[in-house]
């Protein structure tokens, strides 16, 4: 069914790579997410929430930075481990903070000098601009869905994204005491569709804003595009909400594997969230970034 779509919408889709470190050990996190190109000139959009990561891992490392070098003027004070608490204190830190984030761009130019980022002001949206590159790495373009009013509850489409982090070019480096990348290991995560009807339209006020899904868009997804069997962009995935269903069973007696237990069971029902084509393309149009768009 989706066949040629996600060959065509695959060739623009583009993963993030993220590895972090947590405060309290040496372990390395790895994460994906997703982007999609509009356009031939460097213009892609992904979630507000992916795109504050990127515009945010800098701060967050030279946060630690002035942390550690505080803690380093205590190092023979006997009273060591009072001015770390006070010092957590002051910087924000403990033991689920991150302290450093990294991200890699795979398969989408070659040497870019810098950056461009712009968040939707309420929506998860952003727009990143790849500048002064050498070389596009990815083919074609998005093509938006024109007229919307072909959305529908019951409508059928996909998703595509990068929700498992497959790879394992990373490391920690302990002589610098931090995680890097490095050119041995896998560098690549594949990609992964996964189909579903729309239920509703999400609505902000009196705009719709959203898409919401009867399959769950999966982590590291975020930021993909959401498209019809002819590859026309529906719109993005942005998050999965939990509806509780109300089908709870509490304590309840059962036997499993020949053995009498007692279990509780409070069930959810996981449905995808994207952002709306409209909202997409007029955030595309406020910002001058050229777009496409086409009727099935």
């Amino acid at each position: 069914m989706f066949v040629a779509a996600i060959d065509r919408v695959d060739k623009f889709t583009r993963p993030i790579h993220f590895i972090a470190r947590y405060y309290k050990g040496t372990d390395i996190v790895p994460g994906t997410a997703t982007l999609f190109f509009v356009n031939e000139e460097g213009f892609a959009i992904t979630c507000r929430h992916v795109a504050q990561q990127i515009l945010h891992a800098n701060s967050i490392y030279e946060n630690f930075l002035r942390f550690n070098a505080a803690l380093k003027k205590f190092h023979n004070d006997p009273g060591l481990q009072h001015q770390r608490s006070l010092l957590e204190g002051r910087y924000k830190i403990n033991a689920e903070s991150v302290i450093r984030i990294m991200f890699n761009f795979i398969q989408c130019v070659s040497s870019y000098k810098s950056l461009s980022i712009s968040l939707h002001p309420t929506q998860d949206l952003a727009i990143i601009q790849f500048k002064d590159f050498d070389q596009m790495l990815y083919r074609g373009h998005a093509t938006f869905l024109k007229d919307s009013s072909a959305i529908k509850p019951g409508k059928y489409l996909c998703r595509l994204g990068y929700p498992f982090p497959e790879f394992t070019n990373y490391q920690y480096n302990k002589v610098r005491n931090d995680i890097e990348w490095k050119n041995e290991g896998r560098q690549n995560s594949p990609s992964f569709p996964i189909d579903g009807i729309v239920t509703r339209r999400i609505a902000d006020g009196n705009e719709i804003t959203g898409i919401e899904m009867s399959t769950p868009g999966l982590k590291g997804q975020s930021g993909g595009p959401l498209f019809d069997t002819h590859g026309l962009i529906y719109g993005m995935q942005s998050s999965t909400r939990h509806l509780h269903l109300g089908f709870d069973q509490i304590n309840r007696e059962v036997t499993s594997d020949g053995q009498r237990k007692r279990v509780s069971n409070y069930p959810f029902l996981n449905v995808g969230q994207c952002v709306h084509v409209d909202i997409i393309k007029q955030f595309l149009k406020d910002k001058g970034v050229q777009f496409f768009e086409d009727n099935p």
